[in-house]
C-alpha cells in the first residue's frame, strides 16, 4: 500500500475533472507549453500560482524560492528566466510575495536559523536601506507589511536589471515585470504598482544599452 494512497486518489480525481471539462485538454497540453506569464513567488504553500489566478496548466511558468528574491547569483533562478524570456517568449514576469512572509519576518530579527542566514541577508541589507522609515512604523504587523512590500519591489529592480531582461528589450521583444502583493487573510492579490517594460524606467548605471533617440 502506497503511504500517500490520498494523493493519488486526488490526482485521479482531478485528471477525471478536466477531462469531463476539456476531453482533448491533456492532449493538447502534451504538444507543447505557451504560457504568457512567468511568477516568481515564495516558496510558502499557501501562495500557489496557479490556483491564486484562475490559470490552468500550462498558462504559467513557475520559479519559487524563500521570500520571492530575484539574487545575481542565484543560477536557479536566472536560468528559469532565461528559458521563460528566451524560450517561452513570455510577455509578463510577476514577482509577487505575500503579507506575513516568514522569510522577511525573519531576516527583520537578530536571531540565528542556520545555513538560511545566509539567504536571508539580501533582505536584512534592504532592511538597512529602509531602516529609518521602518523603525517609525510603530505597530508591528504594518512594519512586516510594508518590508514584504519594499521586497517585492526590490526584487522587482533587481530583475530588471538583469542583462536576460533587458537584452530582451533590446531585441524589441514585449516583455513587462510587475510587482504584486497576496493576502493569505483574505485571499486577494494586489498590484503594488509597480510595471518595468522598457529599459529606460531604471536607473542609467544599471542599463546595458542605451535607446537610440528619433532625430540624433
Amino acid at each position: 500500500m502506497k503511504i500517500l494512497e490520498h494523493l493519488f486518489h486526488n490526482n485521479e480525481e482531478w485528471s477525471e475533472r478536466i477531462k469531463a471539462e476539456d476531453p482533448t485538454f491533456f492532449e493538447k497540453l502534451a504538444l507543447q507549453q505557451t504560457p504568457e506569464y512567468l511568477w516568481i513567488g515564495c516558496s510558502d504553500s499557501r501562495v500557489p500560482a496557479n490556483q491564486l489566478t484562475g490559470l490552468l496548466p500550462g498558462d504559467v511558468f513557475v520559479h519559487r524560492n524563500v521570500a520571492n528574491l530575484v539574487v545575481h547569483t542565484d543560477f536557479n533562478c536566472l536560468s528559469v528566466v532565461q528559458y521563460a524570456v528566451e524560450v517561452l517568449k513570455v510577455k509578463h514576469i510577476i514577482i509577487c510575495g505575500h503579507y506575513g512572509c516568514g522569510g522577511v519576518l525573519s531576516a527583520m530579527k537578530n536571531q540565528e536559523l542556520g545555513l538560511i542566514d545566509n539567504w536571508l541577508r539580501n533582505i536584512k541589507d534592504l532592511y538597512c536601506k529602509h531602516q529609518e522609515a521602518l523603525e517609525s512604523i510603530k505597530d508591528e504587523k504594518e512594519r512586516g507589511d510594508v518590508m514584504c512590500e519594499l521586497n517585492i519591489v526590490e526584487q522587482v529592480a533587481n530583475l530588471c536589471h538583469t542583462t536576460i531582461v533587458q537584452n530582451a528589450w533590446k531585441r524589441g521583444q514585449s516583455l513587462s515585470v510587475h510587482g504584486w502583493v497576496y493576502g493569505i487573510k483574505d485571499g486577494k492579490l494586489q498590484d503594488l504598482g509597480v510595471c518595468v517594460n522598457d529599459v529606460e524606467q531604471i536607473p542609467d548605471v544599471y542599463r546595458i544599452f542605451q535607446k537610440r533617440r528619433l532625430g540624433k
